[in-house]
């Protein structure tokens, strides 16, 4: 018995040592954040500030720095890219799953393929078409890349979890009179609004923190996302104004944390059926 309390001792200490060494960083951006330029380079990094300038940094980074353009346009990009990819995703998974299609397997195979590969293999490609295209540096090429790239992924999960579904209830749906788009919204759609909303979850915050295609893809402050203007920001503030420059980066964290308060509810579910999938 003295043994397994010295053992549980040891695990609880374990875990704080942890928690104070993962919350240092946080503690260290927040205390800085607040501060003003002159008060981060005249003392140490780990003084507690004298003066409270973070409206002043937010105003700097929102508006001098343009860190609000690109929150928005990421902010259009994750709910446009994640809603439609999921949407997408959730048809061709009701497809594969509830409909009688000749090589359910290979559609399924052939589209989930695009988890295979590393994603930078596509970047050369997709530059040079979106440049032929004419959707290079516009709003709709970036929403439809992210779009596509969510799709696969968002294709397993749907499909495997339709897949458990018992086609009795269809085709009990179909004898009533609703064809088989009815069966999609009135009856599968409804009964997965746990994973539906992991999945928003994992794709918005992909698309909220992803930075190689944004800046790929990307040239003008009014199309480029969140990310790739942090990175600009970094570089053209990291020596200056580096209260600014850890308050754009509180800022974009902020709606990852919303989502996360908002979804918790069908959280665990979700990511149980993730798991088992």
């Amino acid at each position: 018995m003295t043994m397994r309390k010295a053992v549980r001792a040891f695990i609880y200490a374990l875990l704080a040592l942890l928690s104070v060494v993962w919350l240092m960083p946080l503690w260290f951006v927040l205390i800085n954040a607040v501060k003003s330029t002159r008060g981060f380079f005249s003392g140490e990094i780990w003084d507690l500030p004298e003066q409270f300038r973070i409206w002043e940094n937010i105003r700097y980074a929102w508006v001098e720095a343009n860190i609000g353009s690109g929150f928005l346009n990421s902010l259009l990009y994750g709910v446009v890219g994640a809603v439609f990819a999921i949407l997408v995703a959730a048809l061709a998974a009701f497809a594969l799953s509830a409909l009688e299609l000749k090589g359910r397997m290979f559609w399924f195979l052939l589209i989930y393929s695009g988890t295979i590969f590393p994603v930078q293999m596509y970047l050369i490609p997709v530059f040079k078409m979106y440049a032929e295209a004419g959707l290079y540096d516009t709003r709709i090429g970036l929403i439809l890349y992210y779009i596509a790239i969510c799709i696969p992924f968002c294709l397993f999960v749907m499909r495997n979890y339709f897949m458990t579904f018992s086609k009795e209830v269809a085709e009990a749906a179909r004898l009533d009179g609703c064809n088989d788009l009815g069966v999609f919204v009135r009856i599968y759609l409804p009964l997965a609004a746990a994973p539906v909303s992991v999945l928003f979850l994992f794709q918005f915050t992909y698309i909220w923190n992803e930075l190689l295609f944004g800046m790929t893809l990307s040239r003008s402050a009014d199309v480029r996302p969140l990310m790739a203007g942090l990175a600009n920001m970094r570089g053209l503030y990291a020596s200056s104004n580096i209260p600014a420059l850890l308050t754009a980066a509180l800022i974009a964290s902020v709606p990852t944390l919303a989502l996360f308060s908002v979804l918790q509810k069908n959280m665990m579910q979700g990511l149980t059926i993730v798991e088992k999938k």
